[in-house]
């Protein structure tokens, strides 16, 4: 770690401010395909748990699901430090793990899932309408956790992605590429984070 690193390193453990306990991360398929794509990620997790996160979340942008199945090859077998659950876009089984992966899982396709899940029940009178909240929605959602930062890189653009989950998160974006992504850059994403006084939509 290099000077600059470490300055940024001890503000952010004397920062009064807790750091995110839910990191979430935007990358894209092409940034997966680059050399050494996997090794930063690894790091990113050592970086994200290391620094007081107890959940990460990485969203991956699909344009060819033709690569979907070798993605989420790659992304089970990567060295995470924790447990991880993989979900592609025709899984709807809920994601129950320290490190969750979603590859091409739309935010306006899950939460249409959820919805046709929720009329499905209400047809079957197994749910009154009145009981309908924002839980009932969460619950039936791969992705229900709710993220304290969501980090994108490269661009200033979210994508579709944890459009229910996000409502509240902290969003922060960066133009460093992905496979330049380095510690520097996430302690600047935490400490921006600490930085920040949040209102919950108030």
């Amino acid at each position: 770690m290099g000077l600059y690193d470490t300055y940024l390193a001890v503000r952010h453990r004397l920062h009064e401010a807790d750091p995110p306990a839910h990191v979430a991360v935007v990358i894209t398929e092409r940034d997966l395909l680059e050399q050494g794509a996997y090794d930063t990620l690894e790091r990113f997790f050592g970086w994200a748990f290391g620094r007081g996160a107890e959940r990460v979340t990485v969203l991956v942008s699909v344009l060819d699901a033709a690569v979907v199945e070798t993605l989420e090859r790659e992304l089970r077998n990567v060295d995470a430090p924790r447990p991880i659950a993989v979900r592609g876009p025709g899984d709807t089984e809920r994601a129950d793990a320290p490190i969750q992966v979603s590859i091409g899982l739309g935010g306006k396709r899950e939460f249409a899932d959820a919805v046709r899940e929720i009329a499905a029940d209400v047809a079957a009178g197994d749910l009154e309408p009145d009981a309908i909240d924002e839980d009932t929605i969460s619950e039936r959602l791969v992705f229900p956790e709710e993220p304290d930062l969501l980090i994108k890189t490269g661009a200033e653009r979210l994508s579709d992605f944890a459009i229910w989950q996000s409502v509240y998160s902290e969003l922060y974006f960066t133009d460093v590429n992905w496979r330049d992504f380095r510690e520097r850059d996430y302690l600047r994403a935490i400490l921006d984070f600490q930085n920040r006084k949040r209102r919950f939509g108030t």
